[in-house]
């Protein structure tokens, strides 16, 4: 790593040419550092010491934003890696973790819903998230999906046509529900069906989401004719019906190729000057079934020619993408609207995984060229909506920092707001808005602590006061608020203020606060609120920080309660400690089973003796 205030390397030739004779020519990942010792950028190559050196011949050759980093960089590691699979993987990992300044990152957005299939459990469940967490490494991610609604109504269909588990939680301790008795559920509650004979139904959803149904419909077709041939003529009749579903799922989205029986995506994009909307459509057997959407905030000092910088984006998301996906479902053809950079060596990596040649071709004429036309369409539609949000919200944003009279724009917003019921399980919340989005991964919540707030005694002022203080007791961070908005009148305000004043921080932060009837602005050590209109568009927006802030302390709240109520009635059986009422809540799910239950089903929770079990069961049993 290159020492703190180091001489950038071309500004001492000798040493530049030493470290570039002593990178391999062998495949890896290599890192551009500042003289800070900060990371500039992460790549990848096949041969490392050709990638590298070509960042430093002739200047011209770059990018405006590229030369700007040539120019800083001070020091060059690398980690070589046996394959170039390995390497893009790495890679991967890598610019997720570091974000490094120029390198070109998707944005995380929450924007497009995935579906996540969890296969690290016994029984698979699925669902729709618009978080993609890297957790076990056995669960899927499909997508992520543009059209919301179709993925609706195709998991709804799967869950109609395939014998699935319907509920989150049972619904009862020792029997199944409804959804057992009606076919469409296979008892997973009871286990009723084992983890290998659940596992291959779902496979058969899955395959749906990896873009498969044509090869599904045959392996149900040869099932059918199975069944049919036993005499099972009512599993044959079950599985035409699945067969018939599946096929009417995309008979709307045929797509006119010459060539339909070969796999094939095509991606394009549609770019303005800030930012970059990215499309990747899945044909399959002639029939549309995928469209994924991607979204980039566009690098600063583009170069001249934007089929190059246009091309690189691309790359970048399919390695993305592919990197994330089982080799079945990888294309045979892949449609791209620019050239990419590596454009040999990603089809060859693709090949391998696939098993099978994967070609890469920029059309020029006829209908594949009219499907990337498609898709740039429809990359250029998602943009244009992306760029009236924006528009909004930068209004809204302006006019606030009108309203306010504020230096800048408020660029991050954080919002807090109090729940409790007389006191009870009081809590707080903090919400952050970045340039008018919701920023939902940096949400807090707070359990106030403060002793004399309990039941019967409640006290906003001090518990606003307590969460400043804890938000701000190490001082100003780097996710420093452009502004604070507080939700309360005056009084809230003022607890807020004197905390900060205590802090030393009280005129290094914009906060107000937002009363909730008449929708009126208070500044710090104002009688009266600002003059403003409700729905101007500075307002608007607070109005939706403070009910964001209200929704998400409410909902904290909630869960608090439950968590109480559940547990008070166990707090009453001696012997019972806090590790053990988890473990009796764990094993029965609700109180109501555990009442159910007989001493010897409450002795075989782990950590429960005989003994024990028998003070359980005569505490909920006493009246008998």
């Amino acid at each position: 790593m290159a020492t703190l205030n180091s001489v950038p390397l071309l500004q001492d030739p000798e040493r530049l040419q030493q470290r570039l004779r002593e990178i391999p020519t062998e495949p890896g990942v290599y890192f551009m550092h500042s003289r800070q010792g900060d990371i500039l950028y992460i790549g990848k190559s096949k041969t490392l010491r050709n990638r590298v050196r070509s960042y430093f011949r002739d200047a011209r050759l770059h990018s405006p934003r590229i030369e700007m980093m040539v120019q800083q960089v001070a020091g060059i590691e690398f980690i070589v890696t046996d394959t170039e699979a390995e390497a893009l993987a790495l890679e991967a990992n890598l610019i997720k973790q570091h974000q490094p300044y120029y390198n070109v990152l998707l944005k995380d957005d929450k924007k497009y819903p995935y579906v996540c299939i969890t296969w690290s459990e016994d029984y698979p469940r699925f669902f729709i998230t618009r978080k993609r967490h890297i957790g076990s490494k056995g669960d899927r991610y499909y997508g992520p999906y543009v059209d919301t609604r179709l993925l609706r109504h195709t998991l709804g269909l799967m869950k109609r046509i395939f014998p699935l588990r319907q509920r989150r939680q049972p619904l009862f301790k020792h029997r199944p529900c409804l959804n057992y008795d009606i076919g469409r559920c296979p008892g997973v509650c009871q286990q009723l069906v084992s983890p290998q004979e659940y596992r291959q139904t779902v496979q058969k959803v899955a395959m749906v989401f990896q873009g498969r149904s044509g090869e599904l419909i045959e392996t149900l077709t040869t099932q059918m004719a199975q069944a049919a041939e036993n005499l099972q003529f009512e599993k044959a009749a079950q599985i035409r019906d699945q067969i018939k579903a599946i096929g009417a799922l995309n008979a709307d989205q045929k797509v006119s190729l010459p060539d339909d029986r070969v796999s094939r995506d095509a991606i394009a994009l549609a770019a303005d000057e800030r930012h970059c909307a990215i499309q990747l459509f899945q044909v399959r057997a002639g029939r549309l079934v995928g469209r994924l959407g991607f979204f980039t905030p566009l690098p600063e000092n583009l170069g001249p020619d934007l089929t190059v910088e246009y091309g690189k984006i691309l790359q970048h998301v399919l390695e993305a993408h592919y990197a994330n996906v089982d080799g079945v479902e990888i294309p045979a053809e892949i449609l791209v609207q620019y050239p990419l950079r590596d454009q040999e060596w990603l089809g060859q990596f693709l090949g391998d995984r696939r098993g099978s040649k994967v070609q890469i071709l920029q059309p020029q004429r006829q209908l594949k060229a009219d499907l990337i036309a498609m898709v740039e369409r429809n990359a250029q539609y998602e943009l244009s909506r992306t760029q009236r949000t924006v528009t909004k919200n930068l209004a809204a944003l302006e006019d606030l920092a009108s309203l306010l009279d504020l230096p800048e724009l408020p660029k991050r917003i954080e919002g807090y707001d109090i729940s409790h019921i007389q006191g009870s399980n009081a809590v707080a919340s903090q919400v952050v808005f970045i340039d008018g989005i919701p920023a939902k991964q940096d949400y807090r919540h707070y359990k106030i602590k403060n002793p004399e707030i309990h039941i019967g005694r409640s006290d906003d002022f001090a518990s606003m006061a307590e969460i400043m203080r804890r938000r701000f007791k190490k001082g100003l961070d780097k996710d420093c608020p452009d502004l604070i908005m507080i939700d309360g009148g005056k009084g809230q305000l003022s607890a807020v203020m004197g905390v900060l004043e205590e802090l030393n921080l009280a005129d290094k932060l914009n906060v107000i606060s937002l009363a909730k009837k008449q929708e009126q602005v208070y500044l710090p050590y104002e009688s009266n609120p600002l003059k403003s209109e409700k729905e101007q568009p500075g307002i608007q927006l607070l109005r939706r920080v403070r009910d964001e802030a209200h929704r998400f302390a409410v909902s904290f709240h909630r869960q608090q309660r439950l968590k109480s109520s559940r547990r008070s009635q166990l707090d009453d059986i001696p012997g019972l400690g806090h590790h053990r009422k988890k473990q009796l809540l764990a094993h029965f799910h609700s109180l109501d089973y555990l009442r159910e239950a007989k001493p010897e089903q409450i002795a075989e929770v782990k950590g429960i003796g005989p003994r024990l079990a028998e003070e359980v069961f005569r505490y909920f049993h006493a009246s008998d």
